[in-house]
């Protein structure tokens, strides 16, 4: 058998047609001035970091510190340690925390529920310090077990002193590690999540409306559900912010601004930044035919060429007419052939990117032929060029 190198390579603006395949965003390592001390915008979809600046410094987290306390909270519930009609008591300590509140009364007996919303929504220093000592019994042993969530969500650089991140001289977290919070908490609790969009909460007859301004105010950022401010005179003023549009999620963290207007303006700055001017391919989804190629000695004549897997790639919005996919394989394949076998590679050229390899393989199994039938399909092909025999 004679064998030929097959080689298509077609433009990516053809693939797009051909494959019904949805485009959103990418980009390298965007460049981008900022004066916020800290940043770091993440694509989850790709596990990609789009832009960071200065993301593994210490710095004090302020009330994003709240954010593990949720995180810890959301954990008992899910595993059924408590309810949310569960009650704590408001404890003099929690009473009389100053900085932002949720007005508790001193020896209230609080649902978990409204604590928890107090917590996310009104930023409450008070409600969050009932939360942990309803929780562990105190705060201090319940700062003990936010490092151990930390340690085990890989946050290296984070050490917890408090539930409400409250100053203190060890508080201490990086955007990085804020970052990696984020990712297990949407992944691991999607729907408690969702309390993270609520935009206001009422209690004790005192309306709140959530700080976040990708949420509530002037500078709204479509598709936002998420989810903390915070702001210490050590600090800045900071936010974490996580947007999901056509359904491809970026995290942003901010801090080191300072006020709350330039928070406001320079994060959506950031996080509009990141949606326009990056895309986010992806290719392969339907499992459409990419080519048919020859079979040697089977009972047909051609298998249809799949790709393996679906794909997502990061491109520059300059380089989707220059990309190029290019299919490769060995002409004709002999039979039997499996289902999924490979059959050669799949090659997509983005100028200035490493080329993104996978395989290309069969949609369908083909037998091969027996044996009298295998030697008059041979002479057939090889003396006449004709097809095979079924």
């Amino acid at each position: 058998m004679i064998k030929f190198m097959k080689n298509y390579i077609t433009n990516l603006f053809f693939i797009f047609l051909f494959l019904t395949f949805n485009a959103n965003s990418f980009g390298n390592v965007l460049t981008i001035n900022t004066p916020a001390k800290q940043v770091l915008i993440y694509d989850h979809d790709i596990d990609k970091i789009l832009f960071e600046k200065n993301a593994d410094d210490f710095m004090k987290p302020a009330s994003m510190a709240k954010v593990m306390t949720a995180y810890i909270v959301f954990d008992r519930l899910q595993e059924g340690a408590i309810k949310f009609d569960d009650k704590f008591l408001v404890t003099e300590k929690s009473w009389k925390k100053g900085g932002s509140r949720t007005f508790l009364e001193l020896n209230a007996q609080v649902s978990l529920e409204n604590l928890l919303r107090g917590l996310i929504v009104q930023s409450g220093n008070d409600a969050a310090i009932t939360l942990a000592e309803g929780i562990s019994g105190s705060e201090e042993d319940f700062a003990r077990e936010m490092n151990q969530y930390a340690k085990m969500l890989n946050m290296d650089s984070t050490f917890f002193t408090n539930s409400t991140g409250w100053p203190h001289p060890d508080l201490k977290t990086t955007a990085n590690d804020l970052v990696k919070l984020t990712k297990a908490m949407i992944l691991n609790f999607p729907d408690l999540y969702k309390l993270f969009f609520e935009k206001e909460f009422t209690y004790n007859q005192i309306r709140q409306y959530n700080r976040n301004p990708f949420l509530v105010g002037r500078h709204l950022v479509n598709g936002a559900d998420g989810l903390k401010t915070g702001h210490t005179n050590e600090s800045g003023y900071g936010l974490i912010g996580s947007v999901k549009r056509n359904n491809r999620r970026i995290t942003i963290v901010v801090n080191g601004l300072s006020g709350k207007k330039q928070r406001a303006i320079e994060s959506k700055r950031l996080i509009e930044i990141a949606f326009r001017e990056t895309y986010l391919l992806r290719l392969f989804n339907e499992q459409n035919t990419l080519a048919e190629a020859n079979v040697w000695l089977g009972r047909a004549n051609k298998i249809e060429l799949i790709s393996e897997k679906p794909l997502k790639i990061l491109i520059d919005r300059p380089m989707i007419r220059k990309t190029r996919v290019k299919l490769k394989w060995d002409d004709p394949v002999q039979a039997p052939i499996k289902k999924l076998q490979k059959i050669g590679q799949i090659i997509i050229k983005v100028p200035g990117q490493n080329d993104v390899y996978t395989n290309l393989v069969s949609r369908t199994n083909v037998e091969e032929l027996g044996p009298f039938l295998r030697l008059k399909s041979a002479f057939n092909y090889l003396l006449f060029g004709g097809d095979v025999i079924n």
